[in-house]
């Protein structure tokens, strides 16, 4: 345990000194000269020590064709590490986009890789510690994109980790690799809660003003109900006609639709924040699914009611970073 510590406080060092500048790093980051470094693998030293056995019999038998061979075989081995350390420097990375997720799910990062050479770069492996490596192949004077996944635990700002970029091209008897820290963030929702409370439709809670057709004036058909459908709406006549049949919730057309609030304040004063944050997602959620013009009231902030995936991704980004201080 005590070793394991010390070889990762090591490593830890290393990587700090091996990236040369403080993370997150400007972008474009070009991977030059200075920090792409080059180890032999397992494969490299047992390719050394066959050599060296080679070599230890032609001298002892004294055979040309021996020294011969190991010459050979040891030029081959030169020529590969100037080829795998070339597959690697002047590289540039730079951040691309990430998608906002809810906690639990996998973030998604994605690294774009320019090629600034008229060679192809082939075999390149970039992961995160202890993350399974992504290989990529990048053509002449190109780029690629690696997207890299990462479990996401708790919501607002998750920056992307540190980043390890490897190759072993192209007979795999050295590795030569460097680090990056991209600056790139993704936005962790809060996970919706999986049982919620009734979505409220009293006072002020209900108002007018529609943008969908979805009012109060005219009757236009039925659909199945909705968890954020208030209970007036329910087809109650239509539901008994049948047997063991959905719920089925009344749709009008007219000017008149619902308008909802949710508010903070009115979940129960036992629930928890974090426990109230996924409540709200849930109900964002499935007020945008019945199409409902809906408001958020939170102790700090208050959005006024609207519709739309704009709105729905403005409600959530406020449920993320709440208590989080600014953006």
């Amino acid at each position: 345990m005590m070793f394991a510590t010390l070889r990762n406080r090591l490593h830890e060092n290393f990587v700090r000194w091996a990236m040369r500048v403080r993370p997150p790093e400007p972008a474009p980051i070009v991977l030059s000269q200075r920090r792409v470094y080059v180890l032999p693998t397992p494969a490299g030293v047992a390719y050394t020590m066959a050599l060296g056995v080679i070599l230890l019999g032609a001298m002892n038998y004294n055979l040309s064709l021996g020294h011969a061979l190991v010459f050979l075989l040891a030029g081959l081995g030169i020529v590969a590490i100037l080829h795998t350390f070339r597959n690697l420097v002047q590289l540039s990375l730079r951040p691309g986009r990430c998608e906002s997720v809810f906690a639990g799910e996998q973030a998604r990062f994605d690294l774009i890789v320019e090629n600034l050479r008229p060679d192809a770069r082939t075999s390149l492996r970039i992961f995160f510690q202890d993350g399974q490596p992504l290989e990529i192949d990048v053509g002449p004077s190109a780029s690629a994109i690696a997207s890299l996944g990462l479990h996401t635990a708790r919501r607002g700002w998750l920056p992307m980790p540190r980043v390890t970029i490897e190759t072993t091209w192209p007979l795999g008897l050295v590795r030569a690799w460097s680090y990056a820290a991209p600056d790139l963030a993704c936005l962790v929702y809060p996970a919706p809660a999986a049982k919620a409370p009734a979505l409220t439709w009293s006072g002020d809670d209900a108002q007018g003003a529609t943008r969908d057709g979805r009012g109060a004036d005219d009757f236009s058909g039925l659909r199945k109900h909705q968890v954020a459908d208030p209970p007036r709406h329910v087809a109650w006549k239509a539901v008994a006609r049948q047997q063991d049949g959905p719920l089925l919730t009344k749709l009008f057309s007219g000017a008149a639709a619902q308008r909802l609030w949710l508010d903070w304040d009115n979940l129960p004063a036992a629930m928890g924040a974090e426990q109230r944050l996924s409540v709200l997602a849930r109900w964002m959620l499935d007020a945008d699914a019945a199409g409902l013009a809906w408001g958020l009231r939170m102790p700090a902030v208050r959005l006024e009611p609207d519709n739309g995936p704009a709105h729905l991704a403005a409600g959530l980004r406020i449920l993320a970073l709440h208590d989080h201080g600014p953006d």
